[in-house]
């Protein structure tokens, strides 16, 4: 198959996860040139990392990429989408789509003009949670009504209550929300770890989405929940017919009789050349099996990417096939801009102190795609 070739927008945390990708897979992917606003940090992206940079859009443009992928800064993200849009390129923009009402209608607008502008929300696609959607699919607990979620902040977290609830994006609902302060010890940041036993008040937000479809998501996020080793992830999804707690499925047969199992997460430990404590040391998914199903298997076989970056990869082979019409959008947008207008109305619920309806948007409008009802993986 062609080699998936792209440019980077940005020289951040966030770019640099498909730096990793384009490095563990060089048959798949060709990272082009990375895209810097100053010769500084250029010549330090190109030292540290040994890639190709530059500081000239025109050199960008001239590679032919399939795609742009724009991980600048969340209030920058979506202007630089639109330029790198209208410049003629595809783009592929990290989260969230978008920080306001205003700027999402703008991108949908450019969506509805033919440009290829998707999402690069990949918390569906993390091996994990792509194989625990297709075990909700399977319908063991009939349908899923009521979620207690505690797995991923704002958007994600949106993405993911909808993909296991079975929301549509077009679905009204209602928020309500408040942020806590609570001691906690810190363990590990995204660039370091800390051993000596600090604590700093850290924030918890708990909030409550109710769908006018009847359906009840409870939200529940810890600022130090991503890497904190204290801190763990966790669910409950419950139907008429039983629940999932996490890795256990307590379920009725068909003939009522109670069962109780498990999933099957089956992990290898990858030690690579990286001093960041988070990268040295990851856990790749291998499989996944459900009473004697397998629910997953790595895309690209054993390759020494953890679950974040096996996701983004499946994006940008998405993103690429999208890109050139060969196939449909990575991540539908509606989904996209539905998830960060949920962001948005839950911060302002809990700014104010009360319940805040959503409001009809124009990305809302039904398009008869199978992509709006249930999970996406």
């Amino acid at each position: 198959m062609d080699r998936v070739r792209f440019i980077i927008v940005g020289s951040g945390w966030r770019s640099l996860i498909y730096v990793r990708v384009a490095k563990a897979l060089p048959e798949r992917f060709e990272l082009c040139a990375m895209y810097c606003r100053t010769e500084e940090k250029a010549r330090k992206m190109a030292a540290e990392h040994q890639i190709h940079t530059t500081t000239s859009i025109e050199e960008c443009m001239e590679q032919g990429a399939d795609f742009a992928v724009v991980a600048v800064s969340k209030t920058s993200i979506a202007e630089v989408g639109l330029e790198w849009l209208h410049r003629g390129i595809p783009v592929l923009c990290e989260t969230p789509a978008a920080l306001d009402i205003e700027t999402l209608n703008r991108l949908w607008e450019a969506h509805r003009e033919g440009r290829r502008l998707a999402v690069a929300e990949q918390y569906r696609l993390y091996p994990a949670h792509s194989a625990l959607l297709r075990l909700i699919g399977l319908g063991l607990i009939g349908e899923p009504d009521c979620l207690n979620i505690s797995l991923a902040h704002e958007y994600h977290g949106a993405s993911l209550m909808r993909a296991m609830l079975r929301v549509a994006p077009d679905t009204e609902f209602a928020v309500s929300a408040k942020t806590y302060l609570f001691p906690t010890v810190e363990t590990l940041t995204r660039y370091d770890s800390y051993k000596d036993g600090r604590v700093a008040d850290k924030k918890r937000t708990v909030a409550v989405f109710e769908f006018a479809d009847g359906k009840t998501a409870l939200y529940d996020f810890d600022s130090e929940q991503y890497r904190s080793p204290i801190r763990k992830d966790t669910l409950k999804l419950q139907g008429c017919r039983g629940e999932i707690i996490d890795d256990t499925v307590y379920y009725l047969d068909d003939k009522n009789e109670p069962i109780v199992s498990k999933l099957l997460v089956e992990k290898r430990t990858v030690e690579r050349a990286y001093d960041n404590p988070n990268l040295h040391r990851i856990e790749e998914i291998t499989d996944a099996v459900f009473e004697g199903k397998s629910l997953y298997s790595p895309p690209f076989g054993a390759c020494g990417l953890s679950q974040d970056e096996t996701a983004v990869a499946v994006l940008m082979t998405r993103m690429a096939a999208y890109a050139k019409g060969t196939g449909g959008e990575p991540y539908p947008l509606r989904e996209a801009l539905q998830d960060a207008y949920m962001a948005i109305l839950l911060r302002e619920a809990d700014a104010a102190g009360k319940t805040v309806h959503s409001e009809r948007q124009i990305w809302q409008e039904r398009s008869g795609s199978l992509d709006e009802k249930g999970p996406m993986s």
